[in-house]
């Protein structure tokens, strides 16, 4: 059974740094591209950043490219995504998802991804 489970969110301050994680058992991560999506509080979920095992690219979204990074570790077969300097725009719910159509980030179509972590929620306060 494919499982993913998020951790690491919490509450913060704005400027204040936060490390989410995602472990999956059930699949290994260099087979399909992985993305950790949010989702706000009356908005829609979006993708954020997305690692590409064909050739090691990431994507991230304008809103966080610079303040957040995603990794993996294969050994582990965990995610990272490590959000710097954050903001109230922030707060959201995280989710870590796996892509079962292709193994190219492209543009973070959330109907690409099959396989979804129970979020983990990120509260970021001025």
């Amino acid at each position: 059974e494919v499982q993913f489970v998020e951790s690491g969110g919490g509450l913060a301050q704005v400027g204040e740094s936060l490390t989410l994680s995602c472990a999956a058992k059930g699949l290994t991560f260099r087979d399909y591209a992985i993305a950790w999506f949010r989702q706000a509080p009356g908005k829609e979920r979006e993708g954020i950043a997305c690692f590409s095992p064909s050739d090691g690219s990431t994507k991230y979204v304008d809103s966080v490219k610079g303040r957040i990074t995603i990794s993996t570790d294969n050994a582990k077969n965990t995610a990272h995504l490590q959000m710097n300097s954050l903001k109230p725009e922030d707060t959201a719910v995280y989710y870590c998802a796996a892509n079962t159509m292709r193994r190219l980030c492209g543009a973070m179509r959330m109907y690409e991804y099959a396989y979804w972590g129970q979020g983990t929620q990120v509260t970021v306060s001025a």
